[in-house]
């Protein structure tokens, strides 16, 4: 079973996000995203993180987890 906002992994996202060049803006990682042909599943959680500059990948998993964590009631 995956684990994450919306039954994808971290991992799963970042499949799709692939290619992308940082820094990226949230914008950035959905157009990736739809170029790289990620499922509506998919789209939801990049559409739920928050609208900021991401400088790496590990900011877009950081906040990917605490996106998570809030979907699951968490502080």
């Amino acid at each position: 079973m995956t684990r994450g906002l919306g039954g994808h992994s971290p991992a799963n996202v970042s499949k799709y996000l692939k290619g992308i060049d940082f820094p990226a803006t949230r914008r950035d990682l959905r157009l990736q995203a739809e170029d790289n042909g990620a499922d509506p599943d998919v789209m939801d959680v990049i559409l739920s993180l928050p609208d900021d500059d991401y400088e790496s990948m590990a900011d877009v998993m950081a906040a990917y987890g605490e996106a998570a964590r809030t979907a699951r009631g968490g502080d």
